[in-house]
């Protein structure tokens, strides 16, 4: 049997759920507010953390030493030195073999998914290579240092234990995920019109690719690179493990050197006392870090502004 709801009732349970949604509208809005302000202020508070222990790091050695000197001695007990030149080497070398792996895989990888694979091969073969990015970096690091170290020693006889070459080659093969996947994604947002036009003009498949496809979705491709080179710099555990701590200044790729996010992990694992000038010589190296990786996001967003093909 139905139940009879006066009119009365009716008026009441519409001012009671106008009022519920009233407060909701209130509420939600502050909520997240209060979550963008937390992750605002986290921010803020790294930025001038960095920046106050920097200035107290700077206090004690000179700007010009640190930037311009290539000998880096931090707990030598007679003369220490500080010299962020042989780490920034070090990174940039890590890096640039780094992309010279990632760049040409992961961009064949994205062409053959965007434009060859049928789609049920494109739904099997994306997911796996995406699982190289779910590989925590302490395994690639072992990789490194167990596998491919041992396999170049016997190409290449000088090579050291622990060196510059493994470990890019090895960033290199984490980072093609990220490639990969951000430029078959800018591909496959070229119209589908733009292709067919093409073929209609007699292009063959090859053509439309490389002179249709690629050039239209540039910005997304650059942008994927420039962010698997902030990727590649940033890259702590494989470095870590693999590359050694030997402060060198040398562009040899077959010693062994240290990067930026290596010296930060043997200085934070207990080699000096806090209060100290190397304790605060990380947080200089870790700020030099911060500019260099927000440099690399800045310019992969306005490489996307700047050459962005609105359709």
């Amino acid at each position: 049997m139905l139940k009879t709801v006066s009119v009365k009732e009716l008026i009441q349970q519409k001012k009671q759920s106008t009022s519920s949604t009233a407060v909701l509208e209130k509420v939600v809005p502050i909520l997240l507010f209060a979550a963008a302000f937390i992750s605002v202020l986290t921010t803020i508070g790294i930025l001038f953390t960095l920046i106050y222990e920097t200035i107290l790091f700077f206090r004690e050695v000179s700007i010009l030493e640190f930037f311009s000197g290539t000998v880096l001695r931090p707990l030598s007990p007679v003369d220490p030195q500080f010299s962020i030149l042989p780490l920034i080497m070090g990174t940039l070398l890590t890096t640039i073999i780094a992309m010279f792996v990632a760049i040409p895989i992961g961009l064949t990888t994205a062409v053959y998914l965007s434009e060859y694979a049928t789609k049920n091969t494109r739904k099997i073969l994306k997911p796996m290579i995406e699982v190289l990015a779910g590989i925590p970096t302490i395994v690639y690091g072992f990789f490194a240092l167990t596998f491919v170290t041992p396999v170049l020693r016997d190409i290449i006889p000088g090579l050291e234990a622990t060196n510059v070459l493994s470990p890019g080659i090895v960033m290199g093969i984490m980072i093609i995920p990220l490639v990969a996947s951000l430029s078959e994604d800018a591909m496959n947002s070229v119209p589908n019109a733009m292709r067919e036009g093409a073929m209609a003009l007699g292009a063959t498949q090859l053509e439309v690719t490389f002179r249709v496809v690629i050039p239209a979705a540039i910005s997304g491709i650059i942008a994927s690179f420039v962010l698997g080179i902030s990727r590649a710099i940033g890259e702590t555990m494989i470095v870590t493990i693999a590359s050694g701590s030997s402060k060198n200044f040398t562009f040899d790729v077959t010693q062994s050197m240290q990067t930026m996010t290596a010296y930060i992990v043997e200085v934070t694992s207990g080699d000096a006392a806090t209060g100290t000038t190397i304790y605060y010589s990380l947080y200089a190296v870790a700020m030099t870090l911060f500019v260099f990786t927000l440099s690399m996001n800045m310019l992969a967003r306005h490489i996307s502004r700047r050459f962005r093909e609105v359709y």
